[in-house]
Formats: structure tokens, sequence, C-alpha cells
């Protein structure tokens, strides 16, 4: 067991001096946080042009403007600068992966809930019923992405970035009064979309190591 536990604390301590002989960015969304949505993201070059970015994106909030609006999304990221790495103009390829409870774009007003033959549904008090729906459910996202990096000085800098992607989702539906199902399915719905994934204006804070 000591033996272990020492290989393990060996191989620990090379991976932590890699880390800090390594030029690193880390990075926060200057966009979302003012909102409490956290976008944190840490950038390390393996050429002089290539670059491998790691990012996770966490909206906490079970409700925002009385939507539903949580997502937890790890993203990684392939990126290659026409210049210098980290700097200026890049490219890049992107894989997330994404839980979420949100309302979407087309769900966003209450309508009344109506029957398959488009009869509105009435309470016991005779008033027609009106609820919004939401979806909760992962997502799986395929991207490409673009940007520039502007270098502020030798530490800090800001990394303007947009990517679109196709998105693969398996949810399921509700109505908000009740959180019952409102698709009448046992399982999993899908749907495929190809839609902006991510994108926003990045303060950046190099941690030098070795070139």
């Amino acid at each position: 067991m000591k033996s272990l536990i020492k290989k393990l604390c060996f191989i620990s301590s090379l991976f932590l001096a890699s880390v800090l002989n390594a030029q690193i960015e880390v990075k926060v969304n200057t966009l979302f946080a003012p909102i409490g949505i956290y976008n944190i993201a840490v950038e390390k070059p393996i050429t002089n042009k290539i670059s491998l970015q790691a990012e996770v994106f966490v909206s906490p909030w079970k409700s925002f403007a009385g939507r539903n609006l949580q997502i937890y999304m790890g993203t990684l990221e392939g990126r290659y600068y026409f210049g210098e790495k980290m700097k200026k103009w890049y490219v890049g390829t992107y894989v997330s992966m994404t839980a979420f409870n949100l309302q979407k774009w087309n769900y966003w007003n209450d309508k009344p809930v109506v029957d398959e033959f488009g009869n509105p549904e009435i309470l016991p008090d005779g008033s027609v019923r009106v609820t919004g729906k939401y979806q909760k459910g992962i997502s799986f996202i395929f991207g490409v992405s673009g940007g520039y990096h502007f270098t502020i000085n030798d530490r800090w800098g800001l990394d303007l970035y947009a990517g679109i992607g196709t998105t693969q989702s398996f949810y399921k539906g509700y109505f908000k009064d009740n959180n019952q199902r409102y698709e009448g399915a046992t399982k999993f719905n899908k749907s495929g979309e190809l839609i902006p994934t991510r994108g926003g204006l990045m303060l950046t804070y190099k941690i030098k190591g070795k070139e």
C-alpha cells in the first residue's frame, strides 16, 4: 500500500510540475458573470499554432425571469491560430456535453392547454388551463468556432469568440404548473438542431511557465 501511495504521489507531482511549467491561460466570460452564470476556461498551447481549451458553463438558475434556466456544460476545444499561439485570429472545433432543465425559446410564452382535437382543458373553476412548458435532458454538441485573442499586456488579454454546432438532444417535456409530461411519451424525445451554442468575451490571465 505504501508503495502504491508513493507512486501516486510521484505521478501527481510530475503532473503538477508539468502544469506549473506550462504557459496556461485562465479565463472568465465577462458577459455572463454579471447575471450569475459562470463560464470559465483554461487554455494550454500544444504547439506554436495549436492549443487545447477545457471549458465549463454553469447556469444554476431554477428560475430566471420566470423561466427554467439550469445548464451544466463541459466543452473541449482544439484551436488553430493563424499567427502566434494565443494571439489574434483563430479557428477551432469543439465537442460539448450538456445537462439541462430549461425552456426552449419557442416555449417562452404560456399557452392554453389543448387535447389532441384542439379543445382547451377546463379547470374546476371554469377557466381555461394556461401554463408554460419546459424540457429536461442531455445534449451532445459538435461544432466549429472562431474568434480573436486581444493582447492587453504580457499577462492580461481578451478572447472574443463564437461557435455554432449540431446539437443532438434527448429530453422529456413537462408542464410548468404540475410537472407532468406534456407530450405523452414514456421515453425520451430526440431532437437535432444546428444552432449557435457558445460565445462571449472572456477576460484572460496568463500563468507563465516555460515557453
